[in-house]
């Protein structure tokens, strides 16, 4: 089982947390994985040898125009395309600048759909793909100082759903796996203030904040052919903090 050996996958945002995570899990199972930074090639290079198998890198920022060209430029064609990078502001709703708006909607809706368009017409010409969309428990229960991002994860399953239907009748499968409290560099210094941490545990009806390594195996569940029926949905794996 989960045998991705000869499949080639993109993770984008893979230099470290949940991207990087997914990304090693893949190589484990046989794909050639293309580690990819938004602008550091040595930070890709550090992370791609932390990995087994076959790893290639590439660089481009997401938040740019034209950055699916420039992505694809670096990577040809894959099978698997791994949409999980993504920018996040925390500040209060009234509070947020028209650069940090267009920052956050261009990295995570725009890039999500045009590296779609581009890697799309590959797939349809195996009749076999997998793309992931990373969501987020947000879409659900939005943060109050992140009003933006949880609007763009909403968004960004829009686009799931009007996807996956389209490109079904191509042996493509389209989903999103929302993770809940993770215990990433991202969150790092907000989970180290214990008050802030009790909280926020106090919310996930398991108890703790997971790790990225627990969003894994729902993500190779949804890259393999032992996903195949399995398209459209979003897949929560936040401990019930979306209840």
């Amino acid at each position: 089982m989960y045998d991705l050996t000869g499949k080639r996958a993109l993770v984008t945002g893979s230099t470290q947390g949940i991207g990087k995570a997914i990304a090693k899990l893949l190589a484990e199972c046989g794909a050639t994985v293309i580690v990819h930074g938004s602008s550091s090639r040595e930070k890709c290079e550090r992370a791609a040898q932390e990995m087994s198998g076959n790893t290639e890198t590439a660089v481009a920022n997401l938040s740019e125009s034209g950055c699916a060209q420039r992505l694809y430029d670096q990577t040809g064609d894959v099978d698997i395309l791994v949409l999980n990078a993504s920018v996040q502001v925390r500040k209060a709703w009234d509070k947020i600048t028209e650069e940090e708006f267009a920052r956050q909607m261009d990295t995570n809706v725009r890039a999500s759909l045009f590296l779609t368009q581009k890697y799309v017409p590959y797939m349809k010409q195996k009749q076999w793909g997998r793309i992931l969309m990373i969501g987020s428990v947000q879409q659900h229960k939005p943060h109050k100082e992140m009003a933006v991002y949880a609007a763009s994860k909403c968004a960004q399953m829009s686009l799931v759903c009007n996807l996956a239907k389209q490109l079904a009748p191509d042996g493509i499968t389209v989903n999103n796996l929302s993770p809940g409290a993770i215990a990433t560099p991202r969150n790092a210094e907000v989970l180290q203030d214990e008050a802030y941490a009790r909280q926020v545990r106090a919310g996930i009806p398991l108890g703790y904040a997971g790790s990225a390594e627990d969003c894994t195996a729902a993500a190779l569940l949804l890259c393999s052919e032992e996903g195949k029926y399995i398209t459209g949905i979003d897949l929560m794996v936040d401990g019930g903090m979306h209840l």
